[in-house]
């Protein structure tokens, strides 16, 4: 693994959700779970989050708004996040290991 890879995203601004590609063979019930917790982070915060696995296989959520948005909660952003991390623990440990099996397969 040399990159990132983002997992998925949703955006305030174009109110839009990504799932990346790669990704389509995780199950239709996580798939719904990821994209609920971007689009709920984003009605809730605003601004963009991103789920991204770093170089070593962590996934890690990260978020940004636009530079003039002033109605972006950026400490609601950190209390969320956390929320979600602790919430959502068993879901990313999961994923972690399905990207690392996947990354794994694809380099042989």
């Amino acid at each position: 693994m040399e990159k990132e890879v983002i997992l998925c995203a949703a955006n305030s601004y174009q109110q839009k959700y990504y799932l990346n590609p790669d990704f389509e063979g995780l199950p239709k019930s996580v798939k719904e779970e990821l994209q609920i917790m971007c689009v709920m982070f984003t009605e809730d915060v605003g601004g963009v989050i991103m789920a991204v696995f770093d170089e070593d296989g962590s996934l890690t959520l990260r978020t940004s708004q636009e530079e003039d948005d002033f109605t972006y909660d950026e400490i609601g952003s950190v209390l969320k996040i956390k929320e979600i991390q602790r919430v959502k623990r068993e879901l990313f440990e999961s994923l972690e290991k399905y990207f690392i099996v996947m990354d794994e397969i694809a380099n042989k």
